[in-house]
């Protein structure tokens, strides 16, 4: 079984995210650099991602981070998606070229998730099998919600193959006792994000939809980010959401 994480894997929006997060985030005076904030906060379920944010925010800078900041930023979000969100060019003809069970499996609450897949038009590629952070107690990096996946479907850990592009959702995968793949293709990926997945222990990393196929079908011998393409070079304001 071949599990899809959404954000960054199937929809290119993680440079939405992180865009938007960023720079709400340097209005009220908090400014991260990009990489580190993406080692940090990428892939978290979004509860767990709010916390550790408000917690790293006062702990760096004695300030707590304002009234009303995350409704904000959610609302700015959601318009920024409605214009930019789209499928990963290529990724349905792949994902409906792979033979096998599938299923995502996501950080995204379990409404969002539905919408980001209608809205790409890819939610007919995986319907009834999406499944949301919601569904557990605890999100990525614990494996919980991967292991929910492969018992929803009657599926062994060890017969399944996580497609992930965040460093947590990697680790989660490997935690299950899956096999995973990183992803380096999305717009967010910049130079060294390849690197991230495969140090967090990812088993391939490719940097083109095109070479997904190759990288399910059996493991690389070579976890670097040059498997395919050449690494997406770096774009201003762009990065990854947790």
């Amino acid at each position: 079984m071949i599990i899809f994480d959404c954000d960054g894997v199937l929809v290119d929006s993680e440079s939405v995210y992180i865009a938007t997060e960023l720079a709400h985030l340097a209005d009220v005076g908090v400014h991260y650099d990009r990489a580190p904030y993406v080692r940090r906060f990428m892939g978290l379920a979004p509860a767990r991602w709010r916390a550790e944010l408000a917690a790293d925010v006062h702990a760096s800078t004695g300030v707590a981070l304002p009234a009303g900041f995350f409704a904000t930023l959610d609302a700015a979000i959601h318009d920024a998606l409605q214009d930019g969100l789209r499928a990963l060019p290529g990724v349905r003809d792949v994902v409906a070229g792979l033979g096998g069970p599938r299923c995502v499996a996501s950080s995204t609450p379990r409404s969002q998730l539905a919408w980001k897949l209608r809205h790409a038009g890819l939610d007919d590629l995986f319907e009834p099998h999406v499944y949301s952070a919601d569904l557990v107690d605890r999100g990525k990096p614990a494996p919980d919600l991967f292991l929910h996946a492969a018992a929803d479907m009657g599926v062994a850990p060890s017969a399944c193959v996580v497609v992930e592009d965040s460093p947590n959702g990697v680790r989660a995968g490997v935690a299950a006792g899956m096999r995973v793949i990183g992803f380096a293709g999305a717009g967010h990926c910049l130079d060294g994000h390849g690197a991230m997945l495969a140090a967090a222990g990812a088993t391939a990393v490719v940097t083109r939809v095109e070479d997904l196929r190759a990288a399910v079908d059996g493991p690389l011998d070579d976890p670097s980010p040059d498997v395919g393409a050449a690494a997406p070079q770096e774009r201003p304001g762009e990065a990854a959401h947790p």
